[in-house]
């Protein structure tokens, strides 16, 4: 008998039952075509992450994030870099929610003060894109939608590929900065732990490989890697490599707050591309994770191959980042849609 959950309950003949079955078998019904009911609505509500979510409310949605995004990055260059790890740090910790932008309040401490996003800079320029937004759909594009759509934008900026996103984020209302060092590895972790965190939210080896290809562009600070350079230097770094490395961080102990850093790549700083493999292969990256990249069985054979392809390091990346940001999104009635991407609106209204 096929159970249509929105007509009436349908009529079973069960004067045959005893009394109590009787009461049962129409209670039973009842229960699984409400539950049904209530089920299919919410589906209804919620469809998830979808291709061009804004169509019908915010069309223009979309196009006012990419010219944003342009005009951001023709004033300041380094823009791109730090939308592009925003995607990593924000959707990578549990959900793919904003909850990255938000600031520390009384009782909670934000996620952008932890020490894993070190040099995390350049927020407010997610504010410039949510205000330009709202001026023209107030209220209906997500901060998450937002973030993630910039970072992809900023990778066509730094000359990557153009990766379609669903869009439909909802933003979380709490900061995550208490777990936040469960699901981000950090840069001296073993790659075993790297692997894990990775895997745990489906991004395989070669998914792992070219997400750490983003350190093609951008720069580390001294923070980061002077304990390669004292003090002794690392044997394993590239010697022809190290006066650069030792002339940009002249300090064993350098100051945080100082403005000391190498560039990731020194010959394509500024565009997004598969020098950094050859780089790694040649004993060049700066951080551990770099190197181990390049010497562990398990990553080493997609380096090379990445290396030799800018087309399969390209489709990987646009697999892994398509993977990171569909990380368990808040989607339907769940979360919400800040009115400033710094604040829940609880605490907004307040102000």
């Amino acid at each position: 008998m096929f159970l249509d959950p929105f007509g009436p309950i349908p009529y079973i003949d069960v004067r045959w039952l005893p009394a109590a079955a009787r009461n049962l078998n129409h209670r039973a019904i009842l229960f699984l075509t409400v539950s049904l009911r209530s089920a299919l609505a919410e589906n209804e509500e919620d469809p998830g992450l979808v291709m061009n979510f804004y169509k019908d409310t915010c069309p223009q949605a979309e196009d006012i994030i990419k010219e944003q995004v342009k005009l951001l990055y023709k004033r300041h260059k380094n823009t791109a870099f730090s939308w592009l790890r925003n995607i990593f740090h924000d959707c990578a910790v549990q959900s793919c929610d904003a909850s990255l932008l938000l600031d520390s309040t009384r009782k909670t401490l934000s996620e952008k003060e932890m020490d894993r996003s070190f040099g995390m800079r350049n927020f407010r320029y997610i504010e410039n894109i949510k205000e330009a937004v709202e001026r023209e759909c107030p209220g209906v594009v997500s901060c998450a939608d937002i973030l993630v759509l910039s970072g992809r934008d900023g990778v066509v900026a730094l000359g990557g590929p153009y990766i379609p996103l669903k869009t439909g984020r909802r933003d979380g209302r709490k900061s995550r900065a208490e777990i936040l060092e469960q699901y981000l590895p950090d840069h001296n972790d073993s790659m075993s732990v790297v692997l894990e965190r990775f895997a745990a939210i489906g991004i395989d080896a070669p998914g792992l490989v070219a997400l750490l290809g983003s350190h093609s562009v951008g720069r580390t600070h001294c923070v980061k890697l002077v304990h390669r350079l004292y003090p002794e230097v690392d044997p394993a770094l590239n010697p022809d490599h190290v006066p650069h490395m030792l002339h940009k961080c002249p300090d064993a102990i350098p100051d945080p707050k100082a403005v000391q850093y190498v560039r990731n790549d020194r010959g394509t700083p500024m565009v997004l591309d598969n020098n950094y493999y050859r780089n790694i292969l040649d004993n060049k990256g700066l951080m551990m994770v770099d190197h181990q990249l390049a010497t562990d069985k398990r990553t080493r054979p997609y380096v090379k191959k990445m290396a030799k392809s800018q087309d399969y390091f390209f489709k990987e990346f646009s697999r892994a980042i398509t993977l990171l940001s569909e990380n368990n999104p808040l989607t339907g009635t769940k979360g919400e849609i800040r009115k400033v991407c710094n604040l829940a609106n609880k605490l907004h209204d307040k102000s």
